[in-house]
Parts: C-alpha cells; sequence; structure tokens
C-alpha cells in the first residue's frame, strides 16, 4: 500500500476548508528573475509571508514572463470559478503597497468574487503563450 503524506506541503497547498470548498489561491514565481536580487528593493520573503497570512500560497518556478519580475497569479476560488473567473496574473508587484492590495482583494474572495481593486489594473498582464 502507497504512503500517504501526511504533514503539510512545502508549497502550502490547503486545498480545503471545513465547508470542503477550495478557497482562492496564490502563486508567486521565485525564480531565476522574480525573487531575486534583480529586482532590488523587494523584500521578498516579507511579500510571501503577508500573502500567505492571508490565502494558501504556492510558490513556483520561473513563469516565463521574467519581464514583469515580481510575478504573481491570483487563482479563483471554488465559488470564484463557478462564477466563470479565470486566473488572473499580476506583474511588476514590487511595491508594498501592491502587495497589501493583493493580499486584501484574495481575502475578501478574489476573481470572480470580488471585482479586482482598480489598482490592481494596472498590474494586471497576460499569461505566457505555451507553444
Amino acid at each position: 500500500m502507497p504512503a500517504t503524506p501526511t504533514g503539510p506541503t512545502t508549497d502550502d497547498a490547503r486545498t480545503e476548508t471545513a465547508a470542503g470548498s477550495v478557497p482562492c489561491r496564490v502563486t508567486v514565481c521565485r525564480d531565476c528573475c522574480c525573487g531575486t536580487p534583480k529586482v532590488t528593493g523587494v523584500d521578498h520573503a516579507a511579500q510571501t509571508a503577508r500573502l500567505r497570512a492571508q490565502v494558501p500560497v504556492r510558490v513556483s518556478g520561473c513563469l516565463d514572463v521574467c519581464e514583469q519580475a515580481n510575478v504573481i497569479v491570483v487563482q479563483p476560488s471554488s465559488e470564484g470559478r463557478a462564477a466563470g473567473a479565470r486566473p488572473v496574473w499580476l506583474g511588476l508587484v514590487n511595491d508594498p503597497d501592491a502587495t497589501e492590495d493583493i493580499a486584501g482583494w484574495v481575502h475578501a474572495g478574489g476573481p470572480g468574487v470580488v471585482p479586482i481593486p482598480d489598482i490592481l489594473d494596472l498590474y494586471t498582464i497576460s499569461p505566457p503563450r505555451r507553444g
């Protein structure tokens, strides 16, 4: 019989609430450009911790939009997906105020549940095209 993981995972992927719904999630790129000294003046660990205080956060390798570092993807909750929401890609998230705006939005419900704050529209980017 295969072993079943019982402890927390490194990507903090808490998948279900007590009610059984999947919460809004955030993926933070932390690879060759995002999360590195190439993006100066940003406390990358504090940014990740701040987001983790609100929702599950997955740390990812390169998301292939290096020119937009730091990249954050907000995945809708099950409620948001049911409303037709898609993941929202945000780039150049290098300001603590932007991190706070993201944290507040995802805590309130995120894509499909709560409209994206106008200020975050300035950070939206297109996901990379996969060949």
